[in-house]
């Protein structure tokens, strides 16, 4: 069986307009012009229409042009996104190693609220 096709990573600006696609499910231009109005008010309308008609062409997004307004879905969910971004990070900047990901990532500035919580999750791991 062959392995399915790897979608193309997305660039900065595609992954600004799927993390408000996400929450939508599936929506118009205008719904997620909408959406990124408030982070993004110098955003046109014009300009995430062709967005999305670019990622769509990449493989980035489903769209259903059965209605009058094309309405775009992601194509795939949120976690398997982030997990193919994070095992090209991974390889890439880490050499494969998640342990020097992670202490990078804790090396950071990590929330007290968070380290705890990183802690409570290992501890549960082990039980």
């Amino acid at each position: 069986m062959a392995a399915p096709p790897e979608l193309p990573k997305p660039t900065p600006a595609e992954l600004e307009l799927l993390q408000a696609l996400w929450p939508l499910g599936s929506a118009t231009a205008r719904q997620v012009h909408d959406a990124l109005r408030d982070s993004r008010p110098d955003l046109g309308y014009g300009a995430v229409l062709r967005l999305m008609q670019v990622m769509h062409g990449k493989g980035l997004l489903i769209r259903d042009d059965r209605q009058r307004s094309h309405v775009y879905a992601p194509a795939q969910p949120r976690d398997a996104l982030q997990t193919n971004l994070l095992k090209d990070l991974l390889q890439r900047a880490f050499a494969g190693s998640a342990k020097a990901l992670v202490l990078a990532a804790l090396k950071t500035g990590i929330s007290r609220k968070d380290r705890e919580e990183i802690e409570r999750m290992l501890k549960e791991e082990k039980e």
